[in-house]
């Protein structure tokens, strides 16, 4: 595999080699990988999570367990209100 990086990305590569974390470029671009996808991972089991919630809520409000809307304006107006008078 042949893989092309901006001489930013390849100065980048080259300083982490430099602090003796790394032997090479290809320990650098692995590791890099590796994060990449810990993070893509992390990202969907956030969002299986969000659309579990939802569905929960949706459900919540189909069987008329919700909460009225003005309710829930208001109390994040007055929490906002809050907020800023304690930034003061």
């Amino acid at each position: 595999m042949n893989i092309s990086l901006t001489r930013e990305l390849e100065q980048l590569v080259q300083k982490k080699i430099r602090t003796g974390m790394y032997l090479s470029a290809s320990e650098v671009v692995r590791e890099g990988l590796r994060l990449l996808e810990e993070r893509d991972s992390l990202r969907r089991a956030q969002l299986i999570s969000l659309r579990k919630k939802i569905a929960l809520g949706l459900a919540q409000l189909d069987r008329g367990h919700g909460i009225p809307g003005a309710k829930v304006f208001r109390e994040l107006r007055q929490k906002g209100h809050r907020h800023a008078r304690s930034r003061k």
